[in-house]
This record gives structure tokens, C-alpha cells and sequence, in this order.
């Protein structure tokens, strides 16, 4: 028999709950023995059971109450990303079930804090009634028809007959279908426990059948504690900074945290500090970060420029550069909508105070645009031949769109009468002036997104004159047709515009149900003949205001009805039967179209154009 089970386990073998620093050897081993008796970090601190688990309360909770209640499933369906712990809870699972004292006296329990008889093995993945098999390449057919056979028979010497079922969603469609049946009325001494990380590729007949759990990811505070747990176990000198780069670069993930420190260890070979890790992972340091998303919100490109070549040759990938340039955009942007975000443990103080200052002086609309823009840089910078110069072309591009309107912020700076760059003079047409050395984009200098060292010139407004026709109202948009003799357009604008949102620069409306549906177009390509600006001219789905030709009906409408209540219309009315009212003009409008007509003064109306219209058969036969 082996040593390890006719001598006591150490403190340190899995499987034993509370971590102590390794005793240290009384004298030096060979380097064989050494390399043979080395196991990663990963698996030596493998947890044993239930309450070695970090980050997974729920799970533990939920299984807890089950095996208490006797409410123990056929199935379990454990999904998750990689190192959070599926495999090694399907283990726990296993060693729950078959859980039995010396004496036999116990059933199945989740307080495994003393092994049991069948404990050991089944950690170990060497017990026969627990089989684990890979989906990964056992996904066939014939795999399944093999545990189908197998299911039938009780358990050699454990209570139930185990099978975990990691990578299930390798399995092929015919190999699923084939295990429906056994899956859904497995023997009484059977149970199955699968493990995924690509829970959507699982048929759904399958997961019904299963109680699932979601393994989250292990929050980064928590992960620096159970990783400072394992240091002082192992008797290893750590920074508690390090450690949180550790974290963050696994991601949640347990098993790369291990791994990443395991290889920490190695790389220290002492005490590990955070420019060991930095070094090791080519991570770029958190606060240099910070500096270089500062220059870059200012738009000091010759800055930014070389804040990222300095850690470059410092030996910062480009890719993390920016990928660790774009998690602090999104921290600044959680710190501007939750400010709670701020008491995160595992925020470093530089984040937490430079990220919150940031908060307060860009808006989210500038955070949003550099995020985009970091996202796409990203993509790019792994693609390219020379990862470093592309990420510095990334750096140009975001610090010179910095400091530049959104859209409707230039439209209000065209209204307000503050040019983009046109018109300044400097023989570069329509873009702005050079910056001063260093400058990022300065045209809207006097709207710069964070308090520059080099503050640019405010460009000169837009002469009134080159300002185009003035278009305030529909009316204006009706006569400037009128003007330019597009006689179907004024149509359409009169009969079929009903407006909804109508400033300079952008147009709202909805379409009466016979319009054309290319009015907007057509608009929108006049208008930019005739001013020669750019209007956004759209079709809302709203109910929209009245349309020109129905507003001046119900003004006649409104007209008749005044004139019709009159005392001397009505006696005219009376006195002439089936008389009506054709139309009602203002009197004042009336003598200044008859004065530019050089008409009599006493004329009032012209003799075309009558009051009342007699030329009805009703007025044949009426005496006068």
C-alpha cells in the first residue's frame, strides 16, 4: 500500500479546511524528489467540501436545504465560466451522496468537515463508483449507450453510482437524444452531474431535467482574501496590491488566480511585489493608466504619445494598454451614474479618488464615445503588424475627437452663431486652426472637456451674412419655395407636413396618409441647395400639429363663423335666402392691396372678388 493512506494527511492536503504555512523541511530534498512531490497551487488547494467554496453562496445554500429536506435531484446541471469551480462542486456533490462514517451509520449530508470512508477517493477522481467522464471525446453514441448499459448496476462498495459529465455541451445531438430516457428515469441508485461553460449549447429536453446552478464568477475582493489565505499558507511574503492585479487578471476565475500566483511565486522568488507582477503579465501600471487616460481627455497628444511608449519599453502589451485604458473609462462612467461604486474593495485609492474627479468633469456622453472608440481600437491594435504604432494611432484619433461636440451640441454652437472652423482664414478650407505643439483637436477649445495647459483660440463667429437664409417656421420653409418657384414642394409642405419639432437645422414632422414618403428627402436635399448647410429633415411616428392648408381652412371656417354672427350679415342673410358667404377679408389687408393698385380710396373690395355670391338660381326672382 502507498504511504498516503497508511500515514495521517498533512495540514495542507486537500480536503482539510483551514490553511497553515507548510512546515519548512528539515533538510534540503533531492531536486527529483523535489520536482515529483510539487503539486500547483490549483490543486493542492482544491476545496473538499461545501464550505472550502468562496463566492458561491447561493449554490451552497440551495444544496444545504435539499440534502436537510431529503429533497435530493436525479440530475444537476452546473454551468459557469472556466475555474469557478464546476468540476471540483460535482466532486463535492459526489462525496455528499456517498458520504459514510466508519461505522455506517450516516447518509447523505453536505458537513463534510471529517472524511469519510469513500471521501478520499472520490477528491481524488479514483473512486469506481464515481466516473468521470470528458464529453470532449466521449461524445458519441456509443459512449451513451455505454452508461446506459452501465446505469443498470447497483454500486460496487458506494451508495450511489456517480456520473459527472464534464464539457456536456460537446455531446452531439443523437448522443443527447440517447440519453433522454435514462436521464429522465435513471435507477434509484444512480445520479448525474454535469458541467458546462457553454450552458445555451445544451438542448433544452436536457436541462429540464436538471436541477441547475449557475456558478458566478468570484468577486475580486474576495478572491485577494482567499489568495492571501494561501500565501501565508505556503509561507509567502505578498503585496496586498499585487494581489489585486492577480485578481484582475483572472477575472473571477479561482483556478487562473492560482495558476497566475503560482507562477508569481516563481517569477519573485520572494517576496512579490506589484511590478513582479506587472512584469510578468506585461500589465501596465494602474496609475500610469490614469495619466495616460488624463492626457488623452485633454487632447495632449504628444503626451499620450509618450506616456504609451514609456510603458511600452517597460514591457506593457499595447492591447492591455488600452484594454486597462478602456476598464478605467467604464469605471469613470460606473463612478458618474452609481457614485456607491466608489466603496468597491477592489479599487485601488488612485482609482478610486482620480476616477471619481473624472466623474465630475466629463459628461457621459464623452465617456460613451471614447468607449466605442477604445473597443474598436482594440480590435484593430491586435490585428495590426505593429501592435504599438497602431495603439499610438488609436491614442490620436481619441484625443482629438476628445474635445468635439456631440451632434446636437454643434447645432446649438451653428445656432448660437459659433463657427466649426470655417471661414478662419488659414488656407486649410473648412477645418480648424493648427493647435499649438502637443494640442489635440481645438476648434471647440472654448468647450474643452478638461482644463487644458494650452488653452486654443475661440474661432471667430460666422458673418450674418454667409449665415443663409433665415428659416425659423413652417411659413418660412413655404415662402423660401415659393421663392425659388418649386411649386410641388410648397404643395407638399402646405398639404401634407404636419409638424412636429421645427428649429434651425433639424425638422420633425409626420405625413398626412396621401403624402409622399420621399418628402423628407426631397427636403432635406433642397434645403441644402438653397442654404447651403446640412438639415436633418426626419418623419416621426407622431400625431403631429395641423397641416398649413388645414390651419388656414379652419382660420376661413373661424372667419365665416364671426362674420356670419354680425348683426348687419345676418339681416342681409334673412332678407336674401339661400344666400351664403363665400369668404371675409380684412378690411385693413383689403385698402393696402388697393392703394399698391392704385385703386380709389373707397374701394372695398374689388370687383371680382364679391362678399356675397348672388349668381346662385336661389336669387332669380327676388325683388330688390
Amino acid at each position: 500500500m502507498s504511504d498516503e493512506t497508511t500515514t495521517a494527511p498533512p495540514a495542507d492536503e486537500p480536503g482539510f479546511p483551514g490553511l497553515s504555512p507548510a512546515p519548512a523541511p528539515a533538510q534540503p530534498a533531492a531536486p527529483a524528489q523535489a520536482g515529483a512531490a510539487y503539486r500547483v497551487l490549483a490543486r493542492k488547494y482544491r476545496p473538499a467540501h461545501f464550505g472550502d467554496l468562496i463566492g458561491q453562496d447561493a449554490m451552497v445554500r440551495t444544496l444545504t436545504n435539499a440534502f436537510a429536506a431529503n429533497r435530493i435531484p436525479q440530475a444537476w446541471m452546473l454551468t459557469g465560466v472556466r475555474g469557478v469551480g464546476k468540476t471540483t462542486t460535482a466532486r463535492i456533490l459526489a462525496r455528499a451522496l456517498n458520504y459514510q462514517t466508519p461505522d455506517g451509520s450516516s447518509g447523505p449530508t453536505t458537513d463534510l468537515t471529517n472524511f469519510g470512508v469513500h471521501c478520499r477517493e472520490i477528491i481524488e477522481g479514483r473512486h469506481i463508483d464515481v466516473m468521470e467522464i470528458d464529453a470532449a471525446s466521449n461524445n458519441g453514441v456509443d459512449n451513451i449507450r455505454q452508461i446506459n448499459d452501465g446505469v443498470r448496476y447497483a454500486p460496487v462498495s458506494a451508495r450511489y453510482k456517480v456520473y459527472i459529465v464534464d464539457e456536456v455541451h460537446m455531446m452531439t445531438g443523437a448522443a443527447f437524444n440517447a440519453f433522454l430516457k435514462t436521464l429522465e428515469e435513471p435507477p434509484p441508485h444512480a445520479k448525474f452531474i454535469f458541467a458546462t461553460t457553454e450552458i445555451r449549447k445544451v438542448p433544452v429536453t436536457v436541462l429540464s431535467r436538471c436541477q441547475r446552478f449557475d456558478l458566478r464568477r468570484v468577486d475580486a475582493g474576495l478572491l485577494v482574501g482567499h489568495l492571501g489565505t494561501i500565501c501565508r499558507a505556503e509561507g509567502v511574503d505578498a503585496e496586498e496590491e499585487a494581489l489585486a492585479a492577480v485578481a484582475r487578471a483572472a477575472e473571477g476565475s479561482v483556478r487562473d488566480s492560482l495558476s497566475i500566483l503560482d507562477q508569481a511565486i516563481a517569477h519573485a522568488a520572494g517576496k512579490i511585489t506589484l511590478e513582479d507582477v506587472r512584469s510578468m503579465l506585461g500589465l501596465a501600471d494602474r496609475a500610469r493608466v490614469i495619466d495616460l487616460f488624463e492626457a488623452v481627455m485633454k487632447g495632449d497628444i504628444a503626451a499620450a504619445l509618450n506616456e504609451l511608449r514609456a510603458q511600452y519599453d517597460a514591457g506593457a502589451d499595447p492591447v492591455v494598454v488600452l484594454t486597462d485604458l478602456a476598464e478605467f473609462t467604464h469605471l469613470v462612467t460606473r463612478l458618474k451614474l452609481v457614485p456607491e461604486a466608489a466603496r468597491d474593495n477592489g479599487l485601488s485609492q488612485a482609482e478610486r479618488t482620480r476616477g471619481a474627479d473624472f466623474a465630475g468633469r466629463l459628461s457621459v456622453r464623452v465617456l460613451a464615445r471614447a468607449w466605442q472608440m477604445l473597443l474598436r481600437g482594440m480590435a484593430e491594435v491586435k490585428q495590426a503588424d505593429r501592435p504599438v504604432m497602431a495603439a499610438e494611432m488609436v491614442l490620436v484619433r481619441l484625443a482629438h475627437a476628445a474635445d468635439l461636440p456631440t451632434p446636437d451640441e454643434a447645432m446649438r454652437l451653428l445656432r448660437d452663431g459659433a463657427g466649426l472652423g470655417g471661414g478662419n482664414g488659414n488656407g486649410n478650407g473648412g477645418s480648424a486652426p493648427r493647435p499649438p505643439s502637443g494640442g489635440g483637436n481645438t476648434a471647440l477649445a472654448a468647450r474643452p472637456v478638461l482644463a487644458s495647459a494650452n488653452p486654443d483660440p475661440v474661432p471667430a463667429a460666422v458673418p450674418r451674412a454667409l449665415a443663409g437664409p433665415q428659416i425659423a417656421t413652417l411659413e418660412d420653409l413655404v415662402a423660401l419655395a415659393s421663392q425659388h418657384r418649386d411649386i410641388t414642394l410648397k404643395l407638399a409642405l402646405e398639404r401634407d407636413v404636419r409638424p412636429v419639432r421645427f428649429e434651425p437645422g433639424r425638422i420633425e414632422f409626420a405625413l398626412a396618409s396621401y403624402g409622399s414618403r420621399t418628402l423628407a428627402n426631397d427636403l432635406s436635399r433642397r434645403l441644402k441647395e438653397w442654404t447651403n448647410q446640412t438639415w436633418i429633415v426626419a418623419v416621426v411616428n407622431a400625431e403631429g400639429g395641423a397641416t398649413l392648408r388645414e390651419q388656414a381652412e379652419a382660420a376661413k371656417g373661424q372667419r365665416e363663423s364671426d362674420a356670419a354672427a354680425h348683426p348687419a350679415v345676418k339681416a342681409v342673410l334673412e332678407r336674401f335666402p339661400g344666400a351664403r358667404i363665400v369668404d371675409v377679408r380684412d378690411p385693413r389687408a383689403v385698402a393696402a392691396d388697393a392703394t399698391a393698385a392704385n385703386a380709389p380710396d373707397d374701394e372695398y373690395l374689388p370687383d371680382a372678388e364679391p362678399l356675397f355670391d348672388d349668381s346662385e338660381p336661389d336669387f332669380d326672382g327676388i325683388d330688390f
